[in-house]
């Protein structure tokens, strides 16, 4: 919407949001996604913990479009046994996305035990899989949509439709933010948008502080972060200066609107981030070692880009942001763009595997080095799993009956298996979870009580969970 503006003799001209915004901020217009919690605008709106938490942060690594679980980490050998038979008696197969299910087919990924807890994975995870006596497995997660875009909100929101907080979103309204130079919820991805885009890290029906601020992966984490060259640092002073004036002065003519007080505390952060962004992503300082261990020198540059991705993760989580999604996998032309195995399970899914199986490990060992794996819960996981049929002769449909995510540290316990689909691994069939009751969890170990968690909209007090929802107690150690 334009801005009127009147010149000294008297008549209007009107300049776009962006002019107006690049005039007054010393071109930090783009900062506007950094509409989060500054220190002091937040504690009126911050709720006190319910209960001793677990976990300080959340790190959520998504890989997009749907993991194949009998392929990485859940180990069907009975698919051996019965390759090339039709799929009978095990529940509605119509809830694939194509409902023509195939005959079953074996994985062609070898799986062998690590650990003490002689936990299963499949040759796609070596990495990974020696970190298996610190993950807590969930091989009975149950979704409710079975389209990419509708299941990635219902996992990200809790509803599969746009309009909704998303996880982050929430976490922050309910505890706020540890770093007052930092957006308090991050979103980094290697291979542009996922399904259904920034709905999956929006702020819904809260204020918009508490939405997802999205970092790029090279160069400056966020455009417009430096003034334009030869733009003075007085300049740039006096003319936020000018604007505090104008907004203190609203402020006290309209002391109720809390959208201005938001964007004042955006304006301030995106400030701030002027010296603290640049240094959270620039990986350069560290070790020689660290870089070996993320793998950010290796030859393909899809690798090493999911590497750096996973360092600037570490670095942010230590810096006290609050949440960090990293997606694997989105709609540009990168092949394969993402984990949707439809065509040829194991030419999509063994280049997805390489690319995060190291840095993943990596990501894991560097927290628990630090004494950040404690209190920092890690998830792994995608919006479902994929059938043990075969689509055409190689692929699998999406499965939505069944599936497995892994988290580490937060509290959870680790070395666990907990649950199971069947012994072909179609449908969940010992302790389903369904979406509602993992965000019961993640709230829980961040000390939130998700039935109190509230924020009262359109005559209701909604919450994550709308009106489901159980901890997992079994995963809690």
């Amino acid at each position: 919407m334009p801005i009127s503006r009147t010149n000294c003799t008297g008549s209007r001209r009107f300049v776009s949001r962006r002019d107006f915004l690049q005039t007054m901020g010393g071109g930090l217009g783009s900062i506007a996604l950094a509409d989060l919690l500054h220190a002091d605008a937040e504690k009126s709106h911050r709720q006190a913990s319910h209960h001793k938490p677990t976990a300080k942060r959340v790190l959520m690594l998504f890989m997009s479009a749907g993991v194949s679980h009998v392929d990485t980490f859940d180990y069907k050998p009975e698919l051996t046994k019965y390759s090339g038979q039709p799929i009978t008696g095990k529940g509605n197969v119509q809830d694939v996305f194509f409902r023509k299910p195939g005959k079953l087919m074996p994985s062609p990924f070898a799986f062998k035990q690590y650990g003490e807890s002689g936990r299963w994975c499949s040759e796609l995870f070596p990495y990974v899989g020696r970190k298996a006596d610190d993950l807590t497995f969930i091989h009975s997660m149950v979704a409710e949509a079975n389209s990419h875009g509708p299941a990635m909100l219902d996992f990200m929101t809790g509803e599969p439709r746009n309009g909704f907080p998303s996880l982050g979103a929430w976490s922050v309204y309910g505890l706020g933010s540890e770093t007052q130079d930092l957006p308090a919820f991050v979103v980094m991805m290697d291979r542009g948008m996922p399904p259904s885009s920034t709905a999956n890290w929006g702020n819904g029906f809260l204020p918009a502080r508490f939405q997802g601020t999205t970092f790029r992966t090279s160069g400056d984490p966020i455009l417009d972060l430096k003034p334009p060259s030869g733009y003075r640092d007085k300049s740039q002073r006096d003319s936020f200066d000018f604007l505090a004036k104008l907004n203190e002065e609203h402020l006290r003519a309209h002391p109720h609107e809390n959208e201005l007080s938001a964007r004042i505390a955006a304006y301030e952060l995106a400030a701030r981030m002027q010296a603290s962004a640049p240094e959270v992503a620039d990986i350069a300082r560290e070790s020689q070692a660290t870089h070996k261990l993320y793998g950010t020198d290796r030859v393909d540059g899809q690798q090493a880009n999911f590497s750096r991705i996973c360092l600037r993760a570490r670095r942010l989580l230590e810096r006290g942001v609050r949440f960090v999604t990293v997606f694997s996998g989105g709609s540009n032309n990168k092949q394969p763009s993402n984990w949707d195995a439809h065509s040829n399970i194991e030419t999509n899914h063994r280049p997805n595997a390489m690319m995060v199986d190291q840095p993943i490990a990596a990501l894991l060992t560097d927290l628990k080095s630090r004494g950040l794996l404690e209190d920092t819960l890690v998830i792994w996981t995608g919006e479902f799993g994929r059938t043990p049929t075969a689509e055409g002769s190689k692929g699998r449909d999406h499965n939505i009956s069944g599936f497995t995510l892994w988290m580490a540290g937060g509290g959870m316990k680790p070395g666990l298996a907990y649950g199971a689909t069947d012994e072909i691994g179609f449908q969940a069939v010992e302790n389903p979870v369904p979406l509602t009751d993992l965000h019961a969890t993640i709230l829980h170990a961040l000390g939130l009580n998700h039935e109190r968690l509230t924020y009262y909209y359109n005559g209701l007090q909604r919450r994550l969970t709308g009106i489901a929802g159980n901890v997992v107690r079994g995963v809690l150690a």
